[in-house]
């Protein structure tokens, strides 16, 4: 068996901290269709409780004061966790474009090495014809079926 490699994605996601792990949940669940749609309803519901269903004895009466403190202090959170999330947000795309970087860098390398053993390979290909040509001999050539062709 073949032993798994750890990315970098997996050994990140393992140092992060029970703070930092929530607040991706969270954003990931703040940043939904889903959260829009329940957090309307229940703008609705609310509103629809406090404004005919109990509306002799409603505990946050029009203008919904209550509700109001209620959306500024989620509000005052959930920028605080989205400014949090996208701090490391910030980090990984940092960590990993110099990743990427480096592994240029390395690919640079192999290929400026390959292409120093190519150029040599055609020096030492231009100094065989050189001498064939001086000792008068012809290398014999072969069609791509390797019968021996005509000169």
């Amino acid at each position: 068996m073949s032993e798994r490699k750890i990315n970098w994605h997996a050994a990140h996601k393992s140092q992060l901290s029970k703070g930092q792990r929530a607040a991706d949940v969270m954003r990931n669940g703040m940043g939904s269709w889903p959260f829009v749609g329940s957090f309307i309803g229940f703008m609705i519901v609310w509103a629809l409780l406090n404004s005919t269903v109990l509306a002799a004895h409603a505990w946050d009466p029009y203008p919904y004061i209550l509700l109001n403190l209620f959306l500024s202090m989620l509000a005052g959170l959930q920028g605080a966790i989205l400014l949090i999330a996208a701090k490391r947000q910030d980090a990984i795309a940092a960590a990993m474009a110099q990743h990427d970087y480096d592994t240029d860098l390395q690919s640079k390398a192999e290929i400026d090495r390959l292409t120093s053993i190519n150029n040599q390979q055609l020096e030492i290909l231009r100094e065989l014809r050189q001498l064939a040509g001086r000792s008068g001999a012809t290398p014999e050539r072969t069609d791509p079926a390797g019968r021996a062709g005509d000169r």
